[in-house]
């Protein structure tokens, strides 16, 4: 503790001003015999320290109490200062002391000290004798958080783990019976036969306020991530977690478990799959659904395709797994949200840069991002839709914001999730002129429409005019139940993608449900990209690429959907969740069948 005094003569007052705005707490001192001494406490010294810009605790001392001689207690005390805290709520305390026979003075420090520690003025409403609003909502919080079973009261168990949590030590159990007896005597509705409800949660906090006994609360809101304001703090919501050029961010297998038993939890009705109530219920220590503003849940998959379609398992990871790969630091503040235990960052791992596993001829990751473009109209939503078993609409609809979707996809024995991105024509440059977007981009889905006349010279201009050779690519021709047209391009589809060096456009119809198994092939080129990387024929050539690659992961796709439907059938036997990668294969093969 630097402990610094002033002077309040005039020519002192640029250095008195300079150490006022240093300080994290300042005790003004007052004289016991003197009257004006204590007038000028409200009069002068608190508006002056306001008027500096300055908010930081002040504790009122009352020096020389050794002239009351024998009787050094002052039962007026607190009439005397209540007025004056009521008007700066900056102000924590009072105490008397005397410096002459050091009476109370290590008290002066000890408080002062306190009030930078555990400060009361960001909990407690000393006018009101209540709990203030962003206190009660933390605790709350910490409350849901601590209720690991979800029916809002937290038993002997949890409490205990709540003590070892914040103190290091449980309680015992005739301590836990004591607590229980002095919040029952002090409100009706704090406890119930099977333990402490949210009311009585919040008492004991407020009655270990009203003891003097700030240091618990604060402990109990510190180790829950909260700062002095009561928010969470920034390197608890956002540790340091960097990501290195060319590589992304997956969730490790732990972070899957984590969100798996999330899920259990608050699947209440026990349907695997979470309803919009559930989904409340889930983010309610959060700030909200971090998808809200997006098209979910139907950019995922959901029980079925309507406004109130729940989220299944399947749904949920794939989700996730989306969210992490595109943003993960929102990944990273939703698990301190909602209640992760320990450090964050151990729930995510960063992937190798892509020209290391490329150079290898296999990509080793589990999370692949794919930008789906096209001329308007011809069918990328569609194809999006259909990946997370949405209907078909025959209704055309411009897309006019980010559109993304996410779905599993069983690729012999291991799983992957597949991002597909829509890029609208709006963001299109913005998109490919970026030397970090096309970084965070696994493959391209050039898309055109074979039933209209300019479709395909629309993605052969996209060619020319930007750099993207570098990227794996896929063309796909849409609404293949309509009549074919000439392309009004100077070579056609299929010889342009031989001269490339890629396979024939894949023939693809929404409407009729022929897709081709385009999702498996996407996610092979994803996870082979040299096979589909423009201007690279030499190479795949001397290796039967060309005429082979596409046949050749459509047939391990088709093996994939028949040890699907085997999959499926032991999962409806034997539903498993005891741990991801079980559960998620069983569950995501269903949507083959």
């Amino acid at each position: 503790m630097h402990i610094m005094d002033s002077s309040a003569r005039t020519e002192d007052r640029e250095q008195l001003e300079a150490e006022i705005r240093k300080a994290h707490v300042i005790c003004i001192v007052y004289a016991i015999d003197d009257p004006n001494t204590f007038s000028r406490l409200s009069l002068y010294w608190l508006p002056y320290i306001r008027s500096l810009g300055v908010n930081v605790p002040a504790v009122l001392v009352g020096n020389k109490i050794d002239l009351r001689g024998n009787d050094i207690s002052n039962q007026t005390l607190e009439d005397e200062v209540i007025p004056i805290m009521n008007e700066f709520k900056e102000v924590e305390t009072c105490v008397e002391c005397s410096a002459k026979q050091l009476l109370n003075v290590s008290e002066v420090f000890y408080f002062a000290q306190k009030a930078v520690l555990h400060p009361t003025a960001p909990l407690y409403d000393s006018r009101e004798h209540v709990l203030k609003p962003q206190c009660v909502e933390a605790l709350k919080r910490i409350f849901k958080l601590c209720d690991t079973d979800k029916d809002n009261i937290l038993n002997d168990d949890e409490l205990n783990e709540f003590q070892r949590k914040c103190f290091n030590a449980p309680l015992q159990p005739e301590e836990l019976e004591g607590v229980k007896e002095v919040v029952r005597e002090n409100e009706a509705n704090g406890v119930n036969e099977a333990g402490l409800t949210e009311v009585g949660f919040i008492f004991l906090h407020s009655l270990f306020i009203q003891r003097g006994r700030l240091e618990t609360t604060w402990t109990v809101l510190r180790k829950f991530g909260y700062g002095d304001d009561l928010s969470l703090r920034e390197d608890f919501l956002l540790p340091a977690f960097e990501v290195p050029p060319e590589c992304s961010v997956e969730l490790s297998p732990h972070g899957y478990q984590f969100f798996i038993e999330l899920f259990q939890t608050f699947d209440k009705d026990k349907d695997s799959a979470l309803n919009k109530d559930e989904l409340d219920s889930l983010f309610s220590t959060s700030p909200g659904n971090p998808w809200e503003n997006t098209e979910f849940p139907h950019t995922t998959i959901t029980t079925d395709t309507t406004a109130s379609s729940s989220v299944t398992l399947q749904g949920w990871l794939a989700q996730w797994s989306m969210t992490t790969l595109l943003d993960h630091r929102t990944t990273l503040k939703y698990l301190a949200y909602l209640g992760f235990e320990g450090d964050t960052r151990t729930v995510l791992k960063v992937t190798k840069p892509k020209k290391v596993d490329r150079k290898k001829g296999k990509i080793q990751r589990n999370v692949f991002s794919c930008y789906v473009l096209g001329a308007p109209g011809s069918g990328k939503t569609s194809l999006l839709k259909a990946f997370v078993q949405k209907p078909f609409s025959e209704k055309y609809q411009p897309t006019t914001k980010p559109f993304q979707v996410v779905n599993s996809v069983e690729m012999k024995d291991t799983e992957k999730y597949l991002v597909l991105q829509e890029i609208e024509s709006t963001r299109v440059p913005e998109v490919l002129s970026s030397k970090k977007k096309l970084e965070q981009c696994d493959l391209l889905c050039l898309v055109y429409d074979t039933s209209d006349v300019s479709s395909f010279e629309y993605i052969a201009c996209l060619r020319e005019k930007y750099k993207i050779d570098h990227i794996p690519t896929v063309i796909v021709a849409t609404k293949c139940e309509l009549d074919l047209v000439t392309q009004r391009c100077e070579v056609q589809p299929d010889v342009y993608c031989r001269q490339l060096g890629l396979a024939v456009p894949l023939s693809v119809s929404v409407k009729d449900n022929q897709m081709a198994d385009l999702y498996h092939i996407l996610t092979g080129v994803a996870m082979n990209p040299t096979i589909a990387t423009p201007g690279t024929s030499k190479d795949k050539l001397q290796k039967g690429w060309i005429n082979r690659n596409y046949r050749t992961l459509s047939f391990v796709a088709g093996v994939m959907i028949i040890s699907g439907f085997v999959g499926y059938k032991i999962y409806k036997n034997h539903p498993p969740f005891s741990s991801h990668g079980f559960v998620a294969s069983a569950a995501k093969k269903k949507q083959f069948l």
